[in-house]
């Protein structure tokens, strides 16, 4: 596979945090790049980047994809995960080389197949990530967790009404996180479907910014 590349958004100072943006299947960088706008003001040393996914879909124009995905196989995302898990951990290692961060300082964000990604490549880094927010996905080999060395905070948010990956993903996931001993900050979405609306955006920016300063604020949704 060829080395990632993708949107970025440089800080406004000088850099002290790295939020990596792992966008869903049949999209791109683009796709949530503009989370960073979003966030930057609450966030002014921190450098955003949205690689784009490796692989082309066949036959959708456009469309990129983390792993080959048909929704009916649950073994094709342990499968998934597992193979573009190094090409990823080489390019947070070189984005946080680029910026002369440490590891630490690293958030990962995903949504949809993106959130698969982030969870199980934010769970194997050798230092924790400040953070890892899953967007409106799941978790991939749940059975895998004993595996896990890293324990970062994580935040889960989806559409109570998201009509591609049902919300009751989101209650599994957080289960099986919390029983790994992971701590799980949960928010589940009144009248959304699958995506990102502005509640979603004003959770995740305070999560990120608390989990940055190394402390969780308690928030409202």
């Amino acid at each position: 596979m060829r080395p990632l590349t993708g949107p970025r958004i440089e800080p406004k100072e000088p850099a002290t945090s790295l939020v990596v943006l792992l966008h869903g299947y049949g999209a791109n960088g683009d796709d949530l790049i503009a989370l960073g706008d979003m966030w930057q003001d609450r966030l002014p040393g921190t450098a955003f980047v949205a690689p784009n996914a490796p692989e082309a879909i066949p036959g959708m124009y456009g469309g990129l994809q983390w792993f080959p995905l048909t929704l009916r196989d649950p073994s094709e995302y342990w499968r998934g995960v597992s193979a573009v898990r190094p090409l990823l951990d080489r390019f947070l290692d070189g984005e946080l080389a680029r910026y002369r961060l440490s590891p630490g300082r690293l958030v990962l964000v995903g949504f949809s197949q993106g959130c698969m990604l982030a969870l199980h490549a934010g769970l194997r880094r050798a230092t924790a990530p400040a953070a890892v927010v899953g967007l409106s996905g799941l978790l991939a080999g749940p059975e895998h967790l004993g595996e896990v060395a890293v324990r970062p905070p994580i935040l889960l948010v989806h559409g109570e009404v998201d009509e591609l990956i049902p919300a009751d993903a989101l209650h599994i996931a957080r289960e099986q996180l919390a029983a790994a001993d992971l701590l799980v900050e949960w928010h589940v979405r009144p009248g959304l479907g699958h995506g990102i609306d502005d509640g979603a955006q004003e959770i995740v920016g305070h999560f990120i910014a608390s989990a940055l300063r190394g402390r969780q604020a308690p928030i409202s949704a």
